[in-house]
């Protein structure tokens, strides 16, 4: 399967999702605006269409539907427009703001970047909406951890990272992630012994 062809797969199963919560159509073509816009520099940018970063976008949007129940469009479209890892893929805020509005570029720019300077804190004092896009995010990047080319420090600083900072934020947010953080935590920290 092309780029192309798991890109709309990948499209066509966050709208069987979003229609599943009972999204509006309209809401449903937004999403689907937002996912568009979040895959253009993936689909310019990467050969291989099964790099662990191409549907990064869509898995984002499918853990917040999945795991949290969230229906909210803002939420949605900002869980597939951030990028805490890789600064060429992030969209910038003013083809956000034109595609989507203010509300959704806004949204985006709060979510705090992974490795920043009082991460615990920002995630911490954030409203819920900005925590759980956050938490998404971040959650289906550290799911793909073991398949990057990044090296053995990149991913035991992810690790670090994922146990110092986000599982306790997800452990005081959402149950569902909460189990999910766990759970990967636990799984990696056994791959890293291995490594």
């Amino acid at each position: 399967m092309g780029g192309a062809d798991r890109g709309a797969a990948m499209a066509a199963s966050i709208a069987r999702a979003a229609r599943s919560m009972r999204m509006s159509e309209a809401d449903i073509r937004g999403l689907s605006r937002a996912h568009a816009l979040a895959m253009e520099r993936r689909v310019a940018t990467l050969d291989d269409d099964h790099h662990p970063l191409f549907l990064h976008p869509g898995r984002s949007v499918l853990i917040l539907i999945r795991d949290v129940g969230c229906a909210d469009l803002r939420m949605l479209a900002a869980a597939s427009l951030v990028e805490s890892e890789d600064a060429e893929f992030r969209t910038a805020a003013a083809a956000i703001r034109a595609s989507l509005g203010d509300e959704v570029a806004e949204l985006v720019g709060s979510v705090p970047l992974a490795r920043t300077e009082s991460l615990a804190e920002a995630l911490v004092t954030a409203p819920d909406p900005v925590r759980l896009v956050a938490l998404a995010e971040r959650l289906d990047h550290l799911r793909h951890a073991h398949l990057r080319d990044a090296g053995r420090e990149w991913r035991a600083l992810a690790h670090a990272e994922a146990e110092a900072v986000y599982l306790p934020v997800a452990m005081r947010t959402h149950p569902r992630l909460s189990d999910r953080y766990q759970h990967w935590c636990q799984a990696f920290a056994r791959r890293l012994e291995r490594d």
